[in-house]
C-alpha cells in the first residue's frame, strides 16, 4: 500500500471515528440525559384532555319563571387549523364534507372565515341539531376529515326573544385581554362569558367551572378504552331577579305600541327592587348564540336607531316637567316661596328680553303651589326659575342644582348593570367653562369658528334664561328614566334614596339559596312632611282632578295615584312624552316612569302607556276603570 493510499485511508477513517462519536453521544444525549422528558412527551401524545363544557346558571324572575337557560345540541364543528394543511387536500375534504352535511362549499367556506375573523380562538360552528348519524359517519372516517368534529354543547337559550333583552345582555367569546385578568382565570381562549347586561354584571356567579376528562388515544387521535381520570364540571348558580315576567311584558307592550324609541322603569319604592325595565327599539339576543350570523350582529351594531341602547339607563334626556318634583322641594325647602302663597298665571310674562309663556299660553288664574303642580304652571316654575338664579347671584348656592343633586341627578344610581350613564346637572361653572373654551384662540381655531367641525358646544356663558329653563326641566339638563324614577320613590317613601337593583338572590341547582342580593339604601334625603304633603297632594291632584293635565288618563282610575307629565322641547324634532307616577298615593309602593321619543305631549302617549302598566302592576282590568269626564285638552 503507497502513501497516498494510506492517507486516504486514515482520513476516511477519522471522518467515520468522528461520525460514529457524534451519532453515539446524540444517542447518549437523547436516551440517557433527556429520556425521560421525551418519554414523558410520548406519554402525553398518547393522553388527550378534553374539556366539558359547564353549564351557565339560568336567570329566572321573580316567580322562578325562566327568563334565560341553556339548550343542549349536537353541534357540527370545524377547526380549521387542523384540516389539511395541503391546499388541494384541504379542498376535497371541504368538498366532502359539503355532501356529507349538506352545506354548499361555499357556504362553508363562508362560515370558516366570518367566524374565524369575529371568534378566533372558537371552533367554527356550521350546524346545531345535526343527526347523531352524521355524527357516527365522520367518527368512522376521522382520518378523512381532520379538523371536523360534532360535540354536545351548552348553548344560551332567550325563549322569550326580545324580552328584557337589554337586561339580560348576552354572552360572547373571551379576549385574549381578558384572559389575563384576574377575574377570567382559568378560562381558554374560546370560551364564553357574559359581554353585556346581567349575564356580564353577575358572570361570576352565572358561568361555573369546567370540567376535564384525561382519555388514552391511539395513532388518529381517537378514544380508545375507559377514561383514565375525570373532573366533573361544576353548573353556574341561577340568579332570581326581582323582576316579575308579567310587568316585563306589560311594559314593553305598553311602549311598544307607538313605534317609536321610549323606555319605562318599575320599581318598588322602599327597597329599590326593580319590578321591569325595558327600551325600544330592541333585539333578540338570540343571535349571538353560535352558529353566529355576521351579517345580523353587524346591521344590529350598525342600525341608526341604537336598538343596544338601553334607553332605562343610558339615556341622556330632558325630563320636562316632570323634574317640577325638584324645582317645587328646592322652593319649599329652601325658602324661595310657601306652600300657600299665591301666584297670578296670565299665561305668560316678560323678563330679560323674551316672552315666558305655560303650554298654549294658557291662563291658569291664581295658583298656590299645589295647583301649580295640578295645572302644571310653566311660568309659576319660571319664577322660581328666577328667584333661586338670584341666590346663586348673591353668593349662595343656587336651591334648583342642589336639590337636583340631592334627588342624584348627575351621578350614578348604582343600580347591577354595566354601562349606566350619569346625566348632567347643568351649572354655571359647567356652562362658563366650555365658553372660555371656544373663546380660546388655540382652541379649534378660536371663537370665530363656533360650533364649525363640532368643536364646541355652547357660544355663549351662562344666564338667568338657563337657570328658568331647568326649573321646568328644559335646557342642557341631562337625566335618564331610572333616575328620575329615583326621584320619585324618594318622595314617596318620605325620603330614602334607594338603590335600584334587578339581582334579589342566587340559588344552586337543587333550589338552595347560595346568597342574598340586599343592597343598602345610598342616603336619606332630609325633605320635611310639610314639603312632601304638599307635592304629593299636588301631583295626585294632576292625574285624579279635574283640570289635572293627566285626568283624561288616570281619572276613572280604581286607586288614586299621584302623576306628574312631562313634556320635553328638542331641537329639530317632536316633543318628547313623559310621564311619572307614584302609586297608590295613600300608601305608595310602587313608582312608574315612562319616556316616549318624539310622542307629543306627556298625555299623549307617556301617560297611556304609564297606565297600562300600572294596571297590571295593581293587578286591576279595564273593568275595574270608572268613567271620566271630559275636560280640556292637557297641553303638558
Amino acid at each position: 500500500m503507497n502513501s497516498q493510499f494510506a492517507l486516504r485511508v486514515a482520513v476516511l477513517g477519522g471522518i467515520a471515528l468522528v461520525a460514529f462519536v457524534v451519532i453515539f453521544f446524540r444517542l447518549w444525549f437523547l436516551e440517557v440525559l433527556s429520556g425521560e422528558a421525551y418519554l414523558k412527551e410520548a406519554n402525553a401524545n398518547r393522553v388527550r384532555e378534553f374539556t366539558v363544557q359547564a353549564p351557565r346558571g339560568m336567570i329566572l324572575d321573580r316567580r322562578g319563571h325562566p327568563l334565560v337557560e341553556n339548550r343542549t345540541s349536537l353541534a357540527l364543528q370545524v377547526q380549521p387549523e387542523k384540516l389539511f394543511a395541503d391546499p388541494k387536500a384541504r379542498e376535497r375534504e371541504l368538498k366532502e364534507l359539503s355532501k356529507v352535511a349538506g352545506m354548499p362549499k361555499d357556504e362553508i367556506k363562508k362560515e370558516i372565515r366570518e367566524q374565524t375573523n369575529l371568534l378566533p380562538a372558537s371552533p367554527v360552528t356550521l350546524q346545531q341539531k345535526v343527526d347523531f348519524e352524521l355524527i357516527a359517519y365522520l367518527r368512522e372516517r376521522q382520518d378523512e376529515f381532520p379538523g371536523v368534529t360534532a360535540d354536545q354543547v351548552f348553548v344560551r337559550d332567550y325563549p322569550n326573544g326580545s324580552l328584557g333583552a337589554h337586561l339580560f345582555g348576552y354572552v360572547s367569546e373571551v379576549s385574549e385581554e381578558q384572559l389575563d385578568e384576574p377575574a377570567y382565570d382559568g378560562l381558554n381562549p374560546g370560551d364564553r362569558i357574559g359581554a353585556t347586561g346581567i349575564e356580564s354584571q353577575y358572570d361570576n356567579v352565572l358561568r361555573g367551572r369546567n370540567g376535564a376528562t384525561r382519555v388514552q388515544v391511539d395513532a388518529a387521535g381517537e378514544p380508545k378504552g375507559k377514561p383514565l381520570s375525570s373532573v366533573e364540571p361544576k353548573a353556574g348558580d341561577n340568579l332570581v331577579l326581582t323582576l316579575d315576567e308579567k310587568i316585563q311584558k306589560a311594559g314593553e307592550a305598553a311602549i311598544g305600541q307607538f313605534g317609536l324609541p321610549a323606555a319605562f322603569v318599575v320599581m318598588d319604592i322602599d327597597d329599590g327592587s326593580i319590578l321591569g325595565m325595558g327600551s325600544v327599539p330592541t333585539f333578540d339576543p338570540n343571535i349571538y348564540t353560535p352558529p353566529v350570523e355576521v351579517s345580523d350582529i353587524k346591521s344590529l351594531t350598525n342600525d341608526e336607531t341604537t336598538p343596544l341602547l338601553n334607553r332605562a339607563t343610558q339615556g341622556d334626556y330632558v325630563t320636562g316637567s316632570t323634574f317640577k318634583l325638584i324645582t317645587a322641594t328646592a322652593a319649599l325647602e329652601e325658602g324661595l316661596i310657601t306652600a300657600e302663597e299665591p301666584y297670578n298665571d296670565t299665561g305668560s310674562f316678560q323678563y330679560a328680553g323674551r316672552k315666558w309663556i305655560n303650554a298654549g299660553e294658557a291662563p291658569n288664574g291664581t295658583v298656590d303651589m299645589t295647583s301649580a303642580l295640578q295645572f302644571s304652571s310653566d311660568v309659576y316654575f319660571y319664577s322660581l326659575g328666577i328667584e333661586s338664579e338670584e341666590v346663586g347671584t348673591d353668593g349662595g348656592e343656587r336651591p334648583i342644582q342642589l336639590w337636583a343633586d340631592r334627588y342624584g341627578f348627575g351621578s350614578l344610581t348604582g343600580i347591577d348593570l354595566p354601562g349606566e350613564g350619569a346625566g348632567l346637572i347643568p351649572t354655571p361653572e359647567w356652562r362658563n367653562e366650555l365658553y372660555d373654551q371656544a373663546a380660546d384662540p388655540d382652541s379649534c381655531g378660536g371663537k370665530q369658528r363656533l360650533f364649525e367641525e363640532g368643536c364646541y358646544e355652547t357660544d355663549r356663558p351662562w344666564t338667568v334664561g338657563d337657570s328658568m329653563n331647568l326649573s321646568v326641566g328644559q335646557g342642557d339638563l341631562g337625566a335618564t328614566p331610572l333616575q328620575l324614577a329615583v326621584a320619585y320613590a324618594a318622595l314617596g317613601n318620605g325620603g330614602e334614596m334607594v338603590r335600584p337593583h334587578l339581582a334579589d338572590r342566587t340559588e344552586n341547582a337543587l333550589g338552595e339559596v347560595t346568597s342574598e342580593i340586599d343592597p343598602e339604601p345610598s342616603r336619606e334625603l332630609d325633605i320635611s312632611e310639610s314639603t312632601r304633603a304638599t307635592i304629593m297632594d299636588g301631583l295626585r291632584a294632576a292625574a285624579m282632578e279635574p283640570g289635572g293635565t293627566s285626568y283624561e288618563v288616570f281619572g276613572g282610575f280604581p286607586v288614586d295615584i299621584a302623576g306628574k307629565t312631562g313634556t320635553a322641547e328638542k331641537t329639530d324634532q317632536e316633543d318628547q312624552s313623559w310621564y311619572a307616577a307614584i302609586a297608590p298615593y295613600d300608601d305608595p309602593k310602587y313608582v312608574v316612569v315612562v319616556t316616549v321619543e318624539r310622542g307629543g305631549f306627556g298625555a299623549d302617549a307617556a301617560a297611556p302607556a304609564a297606565r297600562d302598566i300600572l294596571m297590571q302592576t295593581l293587578g286591576y282590568n279595564e273593568s275595574d276603570v270608572g268613567e271620566v269626564e271630559a275636560t280640556a285638552t292637557p297641553t303638558d
